[in-house]
């Protein structure tokens, strides 16, 4: 038996996808995994370094539930410096993992019946926290670009929040100050909290990372999400954070306290090292991640199939409508070419003509999977 609630939410496919992949390169097959969604890089010596010395010294106990308070402090000075938030370390909330800060936040600011807005194609996860706090999703329509258009259309009067994602979680869609700030009209004309997830803002490229809590009016009415997991190549490590007004902060902490209690002890000392060490290897990183998308986007477009270049993230979201659509291409793809992928129907049902590809893989690696599509695209001609 389950709750109601419970069977209300769906697998991860991005997820599900990757553990495929991994039991079928675990049975003997070649796999190129595009599904992926983590950095394919060590996380920094320097911070595991600092991790590994903290259970040295022995910080292996609880630790307050917001958060060890020289990470909280670190987090705020990166806010105020690099976002232009006006936060102080009271202000922040560690959490273990972004993904738990996103679903903590929709818990405290979500009623029965409640509605979020989103913009386009969006993460997997978004929705299934929305369901969990009794809400539901209305889609914002996007332009080619997955910018959002007539975002008003999407709001009513149940209408609670909208969420914010850029860089973009599967498009790579950078928002503009534009942009933000019409959402920011919008929010302040219908009293609307933001989520704002920032998850990827250090995976920019050739664009300005505008953080919407900034922007006058919003200081009061957003919540700003970010963590350690796609900078600083720290998945396993689970470690998030978020911002935003003291009252719902306050609701977020006791979440916390009831359910995963804190944010690993050791690993926070880690955050502290990765905000206040060298940068170097992020830079390096990102400069990969560069030459990896030109990379990709200009082998797919080779090949025919329209690409948007990203601005951010490390994924393209090409439209495959003229091949079957993002389902049945996925499939071709995993069953032909041994490429594992994202059908964009995952996102929503503005993605059902796309496909989400990681290039969190070596080029070498890209440049096979490109070489694997041609070759699975002359068998379409053939059929």
């Amino acid at each position: 038996m389950v709750s109601a609630r419970m069977a209300s939410i769906h697998e991860s496919t991005t997820l599900k996808i990757s553990a495929m992949a991994k039991k079928l390169t675990a049975s003997g097959l070649d796999i190129i995994d595009m599904g992926v969604g983590e950095p394919d890089f060590n996380t920094p010596k320097h911070i595991v370094e600092a991790g590994c010395n903290s259970i040295k010294m022995g910080e292996t106990h609880y630790a307050p539930t917001a958060g060890i308070p020289e990470l909280r402090q670190a987090v705020a000075e990166k806010l105020c410096d690099e976002n232009l938030l006006e936060v102080t370390a009271d202000d922040v909330v560690i959490t273990p993992g972004a993904k738990m800060a996103v679903f903590a936040a929709i818990q405290a600011l979500m009623q029965e019946g409640d509605k979020c807005a989103f913009i386009g194609p969006s993460w997997v996860s978004y929705e299934p926290c929305v369901a969990f706090a009794g809400g539901s999703v209305v889609w914002g329509k996007v332009d080619k670009q997955f910018m959002p258009v007539d975002l008003a259309e999407s709001i009513n009067s149940k209408t609670k929040l909208v969420l914010v994602n850029s860089p973009s979680n599967p498009t790579g869609a950078v928002f503009d100050r534009r942009v933000l700030e019409e959402i920011r009209d919008l929010a302040c004309d219908h009293d609307l909290f933001v989520i704002a997830d920032e998850i990827y803002e250090k995976i920019i490229y050739d664009h300005e990372h505008i953080s919407i809590g900034s922007l006058p009016g919003m200081e009061d009415r957003t919540v700003t999400i970010n963590g350690f997991s796609k900078a600083y190549a720290m998945t396993g490590w689970r470690l998030g954070y978020l911002t935003g007004p003291r009252e719902t902060m306050k609701w977020v902490t006791r979440l916390l306290s009831h359910s995963v209690s804190q944010a690993t002890t050791f690993v926070q000392r880690a955050g502290v090292a990765a905000l206040r060490g060298p940068q170097d290897d992020v830079a390096a990183m990102v400069a990969e991640f560069r030459s990896r998308r030109d990379l990709l986007v200009s082998g797919l477009r080779r090949l025919g199939i329209p690409c948007n270049m990203p601005g951010g993230a490390f994924y393209v979201f090409p439209d495959v409508a003229q091949l079957g659509g993002g389902d049945a291409f996925t499939e071709r793809l995993l069953k032909e070419a041994l490429i594992a992928a994202t059908p964009g129907s995952a996102f929503g049902p503005g993605g059902v003509d796309y496909v989400r590809f990681s290039y969190a893989t070596s080029q070498d690696r890209i440049r096979e999977a490109l070489e694997r599509i041609e070759r699975m695209l002359e068998g379409y001609k053939k059929a």
